[in-house]
């Protein structure tokens, strides 16, 4: 028989997440600084009051505006440190600025007029179908919410201040990490795994309900530089080089009915244009590549290498430049260290009655990174759907069947021994 999960402050957890969204978090891949917008220092200011409030003692917020706090014991014994990881930052991929929260209570069924005009349509989140009844929390249209991942970072938070309030809640030393940058790549690179000290770790940044995720695409970040030569058109004759016309040439010859994130799903890998900037004298494209085969990330780059010296190759004079810088790997194959990671996640679903899968990433996650460095964590629902899209939105109550899944995860490995 399931078990009822602990009552939850379900209006505290939703208020939490109001808050957090407000903040303009948004990463800048440009930036030279970690982290690389000032709103992530000020949410992590914010979170280290919290839980100094909530009467914990071991809280830090680095210089570098990581926030990580120690949940102590309340059983004895050699126990293993968990970790619950979320990450501040949002996607740049839409303004993060002047969040306008859209509170729907008792969701009716049917698509969601937003404020500003748009629509979130059921056929194109089929998932609506499962939600009438149940609170959820949209944008007014303009922005991201920001529920990637500041639900997760809600849901953390609300069961910290839980088990602080709840001393008779069995569980083992728990470590809360907050950490910025992840959506450009950087989320774990100020973290010190032997500081950290755990066992195992769990981020918190994952979709619907249930959702276990195992794996996660290998991803690598390549940028393909054209320089030319600019000179006034009036005499540019026989003389200008225009690297955006050698760019156009490179981005028409990439694939374009396959091997594209519009033209393809499940295991399927891409080479994506992500960004282009520049002008006469030069023009730099920023492309993703993605797959589950971590080799297949060697062939991608070999393909646009060979594209962008042709393109290169057409224009007399033209320079071109390609470099590939390694983003994160599959999660699947750090998690093989430690089955239990997974085993004990899917056994806590089971234990309140939630249906769950073991699911694939077609992205990354702080996780991916932890693990490869060799710290097993999975990736767990937060209630996050649409994300890096104005249509984004949060179930308010995933996050709290999540906030109780945490719970029971971390009374399962309590019952553990180092």
């Amino acid at each position: 028989m399931p078990t009822a999960p602990l009552p939850l402050r379900t209006d505290r957890l939703l208020e939490r997440f109001l808050r957090y969204v407000r903040v303009e978090t948004t990463a800048n891949p440009e930036a030279t600084s970690y982290p690389s917008s000032e709103g992530q220092r000020e949410l992590a200011q914010i979170l280290a009051n919290e839980l100094s409030a909530m009467g914990l003692d071991d809280v830090q917020l680095t210089e570098d505006a990581l926030v990580i706090a120690t949940i102590p014991a309340t059983i004895k014994g050699d126990l293993p440190v968990v970790a619950l990881v979320a990450h501040m930052d949002t996607s740049p991929d839409a303004s993060g600025a002047n969040v306008s929260p859209q509170v729907i209570e008792q969701y009716t069924g049917g698509d969601i007029p937003l404020a500003n005009g748009k629509v979130i349509t059921v056929a194109d989140c089929r998932e609506l179908e499962s939600m009438v009844g149940e609170t959820l929390i949209t944008t007014d249209g303009t922005t991201l919410l920001g529920g990637d991942d500041k639900a997760g970072v809600a849901i953390i938070m609300e069961v910290a201040h839980t088990l602080v309030e709840r001393p008779d809640i069995p569980h083992g030393p728990v470590r809360v990490v907050m950490t910025c940058d992840e959506e450009i790549g950087f989320g774990t690179d100020k973290i010190d795994l032997n500081q950290l000290d755990a066992t195992v770790a769990y981020t918190v940044d994952g979709g619907g309900r249930g959702e276990l995720d195992v794996e996660t695409f290998s991803a690598d970040a390549m940028t393909v530089k054209f320089e030319g030569y600019n000179i006034h058109p009036a005499i540019a004759k026989d003389r200008m080089r225009n690297s955006i016309r050698a760019a156009a040439t490179f981005i028409a010859s990439l694939p374009q009915k396959d091997q594209t994130p519009e033209t393809t799903d499940e295991r399927d890998g891409f080479i994506h244009v992500n960004d282009v900037v520049g002008g006469v004298g030069e023009t730099r494209i920023n492309l993703l590549l993605r797959s589950f085969d971590s080799e297949e990330l060697g062939v991608f780059a070999d393909q646009v290498r060979k594209l962008a010296n042709q393109a290169a190759e057409s224009i007399d004079g033209m320079k071109c430049e390609c470099l590939v810088r390694r983003q994160y790997r599959n999660l699947r194959d750090g998690l093989e260290k430690l089955p239990e990671a997974v085993d004990l996640a899917e056994q806590a679903y089971q234990i309140l009655g939630i249906e769950s899968n073991r699911a694939i990433i077609r992205g990354g996650t702080d996780g991916s990174q932890l693990s490869e460095k060799g710290l097993p964590t999975p990736n767990l629902s937060s209630g996050q759907h649409n994300i890096h899209s104005v249509l984004e939105f949060a179930n308010l109550n995933e996050m709290t069947d999540s906030a109780s899944h945490l719970i029971e995860l971390l009374r399962l490995w309590g019952e553990k021994r180092s």
